[in-house]
């Protein structure tokens, strides 16, 4: 089973960094994507944040974004779609003194900014997977080999990319 894995930068929806692994669950992902976007050039910006689904969750993928710098948001389980209102507009809790970088992460997510931090996540890489899947009509590979997946993956997101840079232009 092959894992498609984009790093898709929030303000612009751009895929800046893309990897196809054979791995059953997505939780070795986060450290080869970060090291991937620490690689990009400096003119590009930093990463401050990483919005990621608890299919990423692990204390080791939380560290490894906190060693980059990188603040993560990585949801810690399944979530309710729908929470009681109280719970919705509730006050942030008090934060733990001298946390892991698991429980700072925990508590962020549970602050109104931190939530709405996470809310980004379902607009920022979701509509790119689903414009991709079927606006470009991408909905498996034709190439065999890991090798030759990778590029192709990588061709369908620099089309991703290029269609999106020209919705992003202003118009003359």
């Amino acid at each position: 089973m092959l894992q498609r894995a984009a790093a898709v930068a929030a303000g612009s929806l751009l895929v800046v960094a893309t990897d196809v692994v054979q791995a059953p669950n997505d939780k070795q992902q986060i450290e080869p994507m970060v090291e991937k976007i620490g690689a990009l050039p400096a003119a590009l910006g930093e990463a401050e944040n990483l919005l990621a689904d608890t299919g990423y969750f692990s204390e080791d993928n939380v560290e490894a974004c906190e060693k980059a710098g990188i603040e993560p948001a990585i949801a810690m389980g399944r979530q309710p779609h729908h929470p009681p209102l109280a719970e919705r507009f509730a006050k942030a809790p008090a934060a733990p003194d001298n946390p892991t970088p698991v429980e700072a992460m925990a508590h962020r997510l549970r602050t109104p900014e931190g939530r709405a931090l996470y809310a980004l996540r379902k607009q920022t890489p979701e509509p790119v997977f689903g414009i991709i899947k079927s606006v470009l009509g991408f909905r498996q590979f034709s190439l065999r080999g890991l090798d030759k997946v990778r590029g192709e993956w990588s061709l369908v997101t620099m089309a991703w990319n290029i269609k999106r840079m020209f919705a992003l232009a202003p118009a003359y």
